[in-house]
């Protein structure tokens, strides 16, 4: 993946994201910020994916970058920082894992559980899991360490 498309590909995903913080009413003057987090999310995971990491991982990275740039500007504009994260981790939502798993749920209830049915489910389950949980985790991540009240140690 080349630089140009890695730009294309981030402004492509900034329209998702500014269009759910739409529908999410967010003020105005936040939704460039909405798009340009969409946007820096997912270059880094396309870009941890060219290098070769798994996607879940990869979506770890790119929620973790998000949730800092969430953190940041909450702290500049005096705003939740749910406000600019949540939209624009939307669109890397698995949504294709998850369809193939429901999918294929319907094809066993309606043709019976083989294994080579139960394969390709549980491994789309599990994708779409670990996907969800790598994207929660890595946007709270960086605000539970950045407003912890108590050190560390």
């Amino acid at each position: 993946m080349n630089l140009l498309q890695l730009l294309i590909n981030g402004a492509i995903a900034a329209i998702p994201a500014v269009g759910f913080a739409m529908v999410f009413n967010v003020p105005g003057r936040f939704l460039w910020r909405c798009g340009l987090a969409g946007a820096v999310g997912h270059m880094v995971r396309g870009l941890c994916m060219t290098w070769g990491a798994p996607i879940e991982w990869a979506t770890f990275a790119a929620s973790v970058t998000v949730g800092f740039l969430s953190v940041r500007w909450s702290r500049e504009t005096l705003a939740p920082m749910q406000l600019f994260g949540v939209a624009a981790i939307i669109p890397m939502i698995p949504g294709t894992f998850a369809f193939n798993t429901v999918i294929g749920l319907v094809e066993m209830s309606a043709l019976g559980v083989t294994a080579e049915s139960l394969m390709p489910v549980v491994y789309n389950a599990l994708k779409t899991l670990f996907i969800l949980g790598a994207l929660s985790v890595g946007l709270a991540m960086p605000g539970l360490i950045w407003y912890r009240n108590k050190p560390i140690i």
